[in-house]
């Protein structure tokens, strides 16, 4: 099974991303859920969302506290919550920054990580430019797709396509696009889905 952990605040589509991994998931014909928790339901506060993977039934319903990913929709959170909690070594960091893990302030954090599973990517950049809105979901899984190789791009872009028809979708397709184009030119692989 592989579990992953997704921090942000409210209003940046925390939720929205578990439920679109868990379906680009089904899409491939595997078994997955998806679910958040959060305090107070309002614009701006914490969430965490979470979403487990595996080839077969998942009876397990509690949060993920031992995560193999960790995606972080809002580098805001990185100073005001132990995000890094129960992340093994061997474990994906993804961040929605166009600044590096050393100038976000936690490069010596992260040096226990393995250094290809560690990513950051502009994702609010791409969604302004594809989406007309900042809002870093999509374009995430895109550069989770091209980090972890869980799910694929095309199934990725489904699970978008089906939740979002029309122009909101396309958007939200094509800066999940370019955020898969972008993670696999830093980890040095023609951006092929």
């Amino acid at each position: 099974m592989f579990q992953v952990r997704i921090h942000g605040r409210g209003g940046q589509g925390v939720v929205t991303a578990a439920e679109l991994l868990s379906v680009a998931a089904f899409v491939e014909g595997r078994h997955a859920q998806a679910f958040p928790t959060f305090g107070s339901e309002r614009t701006g506060a914490p969430v965490v969302s979470f979403c487990r993977i595996a080839d077969g039934p998942i009876r397990v319903r509690e949060p993920i506290a031992e995560p193999d990913a960790l995606v972080v929709q809002d580098p805001t959170l990185l100073n005001q919550v132990d995000l890094f909690a129960g992340l093994g070594p061997d474990g994906y960091i993804l961040i929605n920054s166009a600044r590096s893990f050393g100038e976000l302030g936690i490069g010596e954090l992260v040096e226990r990580f393995r250094r290809e599973r560690l990513l950051t990517v502009p994702a609010t950049d791409l969604a302004r430019e594809h989406l007309g809105r900042p809002v870093p979901n999509a374009a995430l899984l895109g550069g989770f797709a091209a980090l972890t190789g869980v799910v694929s791009m095309p199934s990725v872009a489904r699970a978008i396509r089906e939740r979002f028809p029309g122009r909101v979708g396309e958007g939200n397709v094509a800066a999940a696009e370019a955020a898969f184009a972008f993670a696999r030119e830093w980890i040095g692989e023609p951006a092929r889905a």
